[in-house]
């Protein structure tokens, strides 16, 4: 799977770049994640609101429960949302087609016309996915952030004026721009975990349903470790705002 990912790093520049098939894969992807992926963020901004609400009513710090909010969803709850709906939908499709094609020796057919399956299939099918994911990962931020809006001033007695003005109290812009940052890195790594599962299939139709799975299994252990990684590092090098 390394492998794999340095080579389509290094076919991204090389042409003819293959903009249909990318349209036609971003769409698909986009089309599958839009709605699961606002629908699973709404409950995700509310358990934080309410958590958080909860916790910061006992401290007696009710004014800092937008900025709290907001930190989560952006730095953490957006981006492991948008990497699940992504692997999930997106991922075991491209990961079945690829095995489909696996299995029906097209792949190596394209081998022997001289054609390269990686820069015709791979790279197209993973750009397709990084640019779904950075994008999913803006809406599901705003998604959750509103969600958490609307549970904390209407369940929790919040003030919607200190829960927008505490935005600012906490928050600042290099946690949209990490965010972003894992967007676009769990993006590329469920891409290349499904075109290589989808690439190297057990046999068989049943080899191919095993290889879905083991992608979608595979992509959500890096993707939490990835995040575990970036995360500390992040809070390294970006000291927190007001300290």
């Amino acid at each position: 799977m390394f492998a794999l990912g340095l080579d389509v790093l290094r076919l991204v520049p090389r042409r003819p770049f293959q903009t249909r098939e990318f349209l036609g894969q971003f769409w698909f992807i986009a089309s599958v994640s839009i709605l699961p992926s606002a629908l699973v963020a709404i409950p995700f901004g509310a358990v934080i609101a309410l958590q958080l609400g909860s916790l910061t009513k006992q401290l007696g710090a009710q004014s800092f429960t937008g900025a709290a909010g907001v930190l989560a969803t952006v730095q953490q709850a957006a981006p492991i949302v948008t990497a699940l709906i992504i692997a999930g939908a997106g991922g075991s499709a491209v990961c079945a087609d690829l095995g489909a094609r696996t299995i029906r020796e097209e792949i190596d057919a394209m081998k022997v016309l001289g054609v390269s399956p990686i820069q015709r299939l791979v790279v197209p099918r993973v750009l397709a996915m990084v640019g779904v994911a950075v994008l999913l990962n803006g809406l599901v931020s705003i998604v959750g952030v509103a969600g958490g809006y609307v549970f904390n001033v209407f369940l929790q007695d919040g003030t919607p004026g200190a829960y927008l003005a505490s935005f600012n109290a906490l928050a600042q812009l290099p946690d949209l721009w990490v965010s972003e940052l894992k967007a676009f890195i769990f993006g590329f790594t469920a891409g290349i975990v499904a075109c290589y599962r989808g690439l190297h299939p057990s046999g068989g139709p049943k080899g191919v349903g095993d290889a879905v799975n083991q992608a979608v299994v595979i992509t959500f252990l890096l993707l939490y470790f990835a995040n575990f990684v970036i995360t500390t590092i992040y809070l390294q090098v970006v000291p927190a705002k007001g300290s």
